[in-house]
């Protein structure tokens, strides 16, 4: 069986799918540990009633981005697992460890990329006018969120839609598109071929 390890900032609502499928069997996976940097993030609390360790590396202690990610990086190298999930992960991750885990890192970006890269995707979309918006799994590499893309979910955008409306009908697919793709990566159904990622 495999072990992953969540990367998190915030409320956690991704953490929770990946919990829940863990936990009715859907995703044959270990959640050896959720990493945070912020100690006020509420995926901590969800973490401690699945009795999954925690480990909080605090931005705001660090007097650099490049100290803080030295410490992240030897937490992430001691967690010792065979996929990070960046479950709502707010910062950019410097190459050094994006490079430490090649083929071992996804994330998932609230918007159908390669369009509305970065924050506030489904803002982006609202304001551009679009008729599908959506969200993404992908592998994590150097780029903004340009890595090799695993699944995709489509959501419509309606006329009465405001960023928050949107956000949260794409959040319900989030739900379902992430653990599914840790499904497929713990099953080793996935391979990278280039720009492609196959499902087998």
């Amino acid at each position: 069986m495999k072990r992953i390890a969540v990367v998190a900032s915030g409320r956690g609502s991704n953490f929770q799918a990946i919990i829940d499928a863990i936990h009715n069997g859907t995703v044959p996976a270990e959640c050896a540990a959720l990493i945070t940097d912020n100690p006020k993030a509420y995926a901590i609390e969800r973490a401690q009633v699945a009795g999954i360790p925690v480990v909080v590396i605090d931005y705001s202690t660090f007097p650099s981005r490049e100290l803080y990610e030295r410490a992240l990086l030897l937490a992430m190298q001691k967690a010792d697992v065979d996929l990070f999930v960046l479950a709502g992960y707010m910062r950019i991750l410097g190459a050094s460890i994006v490079r430490a885990f090649p083929g071992k890192m996804i994330n998932i970006h609230p918007a159908l990329l390669p369009a509305f890269t970065g924050l506030h995707a489904q803002r982006q979309a609202v304001q551009y006018g679009v008729k599908l918006a959506g969200c993404t799994v992908h592998f994590v590499d150097e780029s903004l969120d340009g890595g090799p893309i695993i699944l995709q979910k489509c959501v419509p955008v309606m006329d009465s839609d405001d960023e928050d409306a949107l956000a949260e009908r794409i959040l319900e697919h989030e739900h379902e598109c992430l653990p599914e793709a840790i499904r497929l990566f713990c099953q080793d159904r996935i391979v990278i071929e280039g720009r492609k990622v196959r499902i087998f």
